[in-house]
């Protein structure tokens, strides 16, 4: 068989072998590279008149993969973060082609060589407590809905679990007697276990008490017993934000995500005097320097550590205007 007419075999081995077999990845990891592949794919096809099934490995070559990069960045307007995302899995698939495709050595290596891109990392955003207490307020719990809303926000900002994690919850896994706490499976099939605050523990009692709506359904689920989506969560969360907004403004011009929940989940346990490496536990981290960007953006902590120094003293000049002539010259 020849290495130019396998490329539909190779990337349905990357994904049958390589990442589901050999890595185990996650669902989640898979579903990003999947949807990488499509738009690469539809690309591809639009630029060389082909059906994805038709395209040949020498095909997709390094000009081509960068083409799809920007189209991605001038197009569709994703961010940097998300290129570089983008760029991974398609980076992925090339390592796997080096063992399986030697004599694409070449071509592997250009591919390889695209560098990722560089970007301003910005201060994570969190909440407020008043910001907090005014979006736990705003699902009206008269409904069933409201309740349903309430309680994930709730677990969301005390234990700091991924969107992934709060829609992957099933009864089972959620652990209410003495020790209440949450088991979930993270981010790189790590296992762990979060303790539940008395208030939390005491919403989520109440919360499975409901009737269900299906047999087997999570503890979060959606108006037909199912699991909730991501786009669902963004959803309910964007309706309470604008709801919270009437009672606490600056949550209004926030940009509030699940991911913005744990952050502040972060930032509480750290303002609270959570050790950097036990932070990095509580939150499922790989690595300790992971927690770096919450110390970062902690400015009360930076506050607190300037009150114990002696700063240098300085002296106020007096400001003298310029001269007119000068200042004309210097508006030029």
């Amino acid at each position: 068989m020849k290495i130019e007419s396998n490329f539909a075999e190779l990337l349905q081995g990357f994904f049958t072998d390589r990442l589901m077999k050999q890595r185990r990845a996650s669902a989640h990891t898979i579903a990003s590279y999947r949807d990488t592949f499509r738009l690469l794919l539809q690309f591809a096809g639009r630029q060389l008149r082909k059906a994805p099934s038709a395209l040949k490995l020498e095909e997709i070559d390094a000009p081509l993969v960068a083409a799809f990069l920007d189209d991605l960045e001038s197009v569709r307007k994703i961010s940097a973060r998300t290129r570089n995302l983008r760029l991974t899995a398609i980076h992925s698939f090339f390592h796997y082609v080096a063992f399986e495709a030697p004599s694409c050595a070449a071509q592997v290596q250009r591919v390889l060589a695209i560098p990722a891109k560089r970007y301003t990392r910005t201060l994570v955003p969190f909440l407020t407590r008043d910001e907090v207490d005014a979006l736990l307020a705003a699902p009206d719990q008269g409904t069933w809905s409201g309740r349903r809303d309430h309680a994930l926000m709730l677990l969301a900002v005390q234990t700091g679990l991924r969107l992934s994690e709060l829609t992957s919850l099933d009864p089972a896994d959620v652990r209410l007697g003495a020790c209440a706490h949450v088991h979930v499976i993270g981010k790189g099939r790590k296992e762990r276990c979060t303790p539940l605050s008395k208030a939390t523990r005491s919403v989520l009692t109440a919360w499975l008490r409901e009737p269900p709506l299906a047999t087997g359904q999570p503890v979060f689920p959606n108006a037909r017993g199912g699991r909730l989506s991501a786009h669902g969560v963004h959803y309910l969360l964007a309706k309470h934000v604008r709801t919270a907004a009437i009672a606490c403004p600056s949550i209004g011009i926030k940009r509030v995500s699940p991911h913005v929940l744990r952050h502040t989940t972060a930032m509480d346990l750290l303002q609270e005097g959570v050790e950097q490496r036990v932070l990095a536990l509580w939150l499922g981290h790989e690595s300790v320097e992971t927690t770096q960007i919450y110390l970062d953006a902690n400015l009360e902590l930076k506050q607190k550590l300037l009150d114990m120094t002696t700063p240098p003293s300085g002296k106020p000049g007096r400001y003298r205007p310029d001269d007119k002539l000068l200042a004309f010259l210097k508006s030029l």
